[in-house]
């Protein structure tokens, strides 16, 4: 455990900085949580949701997974979309992917990388529903489309759940959001809002 000691003398320090800045932040984070954003994002460990929409914790609830797939077999997925929707009441759920992803780099290789082969194969599905498009493209340019047509789709996926359906049919107030981020400059480009 003493290998990651750091992490726990960080997390005293991050903890000290926080009731320095604000005395009240804890027991107003412990008291409850209303976000009105759901992130569907990678895993990657250069997209923290939190930091790069310079949001607190709280403030929008996460979740995160290799290429950010919204899978309709993915019942991990569909409860946090299905919490966020029908408990937290967030209004916008937000599919946010990012250029330069591994996930989806090593989609659009032959290549065998074990079980994760199996979960690729979604992105796969959509590169080759736009192979003639992604076939005039080469390098990081066919990538980086790849990565926004994975949003799309991803956003697509979000809003022919049961869940999302069902949410809609009660009048709740909803919007999909698809949005790419860059690793090169921090920002974010929104592709299509529903």
């Amino acid at each position: 455990m003493t290998e990651l000691n750091h992490l726990l003398t960080n997390n005293e320090h991050w903890s000290e900085r926080i009731k320095a800045e604000d005395p009240t932040f804890f027991d107003k984070l412990a008291k409850q949580q209303r976000p009105e954003y759901l992130w569907i994002g990678c895993s990657d460990s250069r997209v923290p949701a939190n930091q790069i929409v310079d949001l607190l914790p709280g403030d929008i609830f996460v979740h995160r997974n290799v290429a950010n797939q919204v899978i309709h077999t993915d019942y991990n997925c569909l409860t946090v979309l299905q919490y966020a929707i029908e408990v937290l009441k967030v209004k916008h759920v937000i599919v946010c992917g990012h250029y330069g992803c591994g996930g989806v780099e090593a989609a659009l290789t032959d290549e065998t990388n074990g079980l994760i082969d199996n979960w690729l194969g979604h992105i796969r599905d959509v590169a080759k529903q736009h192979s003639v498009e992604l076939a005039e493209l080469k390098g990081e340019a066919k990538v980086a489309r790849l990565c926004e047509l994975n949003v799309l789709q991803q956003a697509a996926n979000v809003r022919r759940t049961s869940i999302v359906k069902d949410a809609i049919r009660r009048g709740q107030p909803l919007t999909i959001h698809s949005w790419i981020y860059s690793l090169k400059n921090g920002r974010i480009t929104v592709l299509g809002n529903t």
